[in-house]
């Protein structure tokens, strides 16, 4: 019997990292897009550094999503409320670059 030797290796972060924050803004669109279509698809990632955030991704729904007004609703929520920490929601510059989902994606997804 041959033994293979592996390595496992996993990341945790704690709370307030940017990968938590990334992951409860794209979290936030989905939910949003799902309370006015539950038929909605959504492939939405976030980036975030010292003051500027960016929402992208492709989304094919009925609604509508105000990625500016939710996306400072949640760093508000989370904390971010004074530059001293690093990041203010109320100051940062969110870029967003959402737009429908390609054809040749929604075609492999589409019924029909």
């Amino acid at each position: 019997m041959i033994v293979v030797k592996r390595f496992f290796t996993s990341e945790s972060v704690g709370e307030g990292h940017p990968d938590k924050v990334c992951d409860q803004i794209s979290d936030g669109v989905l939910d949003d897009i799902l309370r006015q279509d539950p038929y909605g698809r959504v492939a939405c990632e976030t980036y975030v550094t010292m003051g500027l955030l960016i929402v992208g991704g492709e989304i094919t729904t009925t609604g509508f999503v105000d990625v500016h007004n939710l996306t400072r609703s949640i760093l508000k929520e989370i904390g971010y409320t004074h530059p001293k920490f690093g990041f203010d929601y109320h100051t940062c510059a969110v870029i967003n670059t959402i737009h429908n989902q390609s054809p040749d994606i929604a075609q492999g997804v589409n019924k029909g």
